[in-house]
């Protein structure tokens, strides 16, 4: 078992009323598996992803990851469990706009005390295997929206994750684009990466092997 959500529930409080963003989800995830999170704008989606992702708390349940019961942990121990296990693709690219492809690349090395050698090894490796070698000196800025969100993917790669979350990761791309990047996510999960994408495609959810369908914050079945 990768992960296991029990009865999780998150409101934020709103002129003495409470407003549910996750309503009792429940829900298990082993590894190797590809989920597809659907629902409509406003439904929970993204925040169940920041949830699962340890990016955002929880007022109520248990979340455990790999054994670990995730809000027992202290903050710096959280962000040391999903830095080493997690990696994030958003619909933004959130790339780091004065750092190069190389850098952007690199980053999540530098947290994690990877020796200079090994990192040049490392970073070379996701060049090459999304082929773009020749793009290592170029700013996001220079980049089309599918090259930039395919060095998004190469940095979320590099400390070889056991989980990718992908907050709709096509969603700024034209369709040959989101094609590539959908195609590529199904590879890496043959490849044995437990990947949960939110998407509101339906031609992107089927390439998961389970899709849940969430509505105001709840897992509708």
């Amino acid at each position: 078992m990768l992960l296991e959500l029990s009865n999780i529930f998150k409101w934020v409080n709103s002129g003495g009323n409470r407003i549910f963003l996750l309503k009792d989800i429940n829900l298990k995830i082993e590894e190797g598996e590809f989920i597809s999170i659907m629902g409509p704008s406003g439904s929970g989606k993204s925040t169940l992803l920041h949830v699962i992702g340890m990016l955002d708390n929880f007022n109520e349940g248990e979340y455990h990851f790999l054994h670990e019961n995730v809000n027992r942990l202290k903050e710096k121990q959280r962000t040391r469990l999903y830095k080493q296990y997690i990696g994030f693709v958003f619909q933004a690219y959130h790339l780091i706009d004065e750092l190069t492809v190389y850098e952007n690349i690199e980053t999540p090395l530098l947290y994690q005390d990877v020796k200079s050698s090994e990192r040049k090894a490392m970073v070379a490796d996701m060049l090459d295997r999304f082929n773009i070698v020749g793009k290592k000196d170029l700013f996001p800025a220079q980049l089309s929206g599918g090259q930039q969100q395919i060095v998004g993917i190469a940095r979320a790669l590099i400390s070889k994750p056991k989980l990718i979350l992908a907050d709709e990761p096509t969603g700024n791309l034209n369709s040959k684009q989101g094609e590539e990047i959908m195609q590529l996510f199904k590879q890496l999960n043959e490849e044995g990466v437990t990947v949960i994408q939110v998407t509101h495609s339906e031609k992107n959810a089927e390439y998961g092997s389970r899709i849940i369908n969430l509505m105001d914050g709840k897992i509708e079945f």
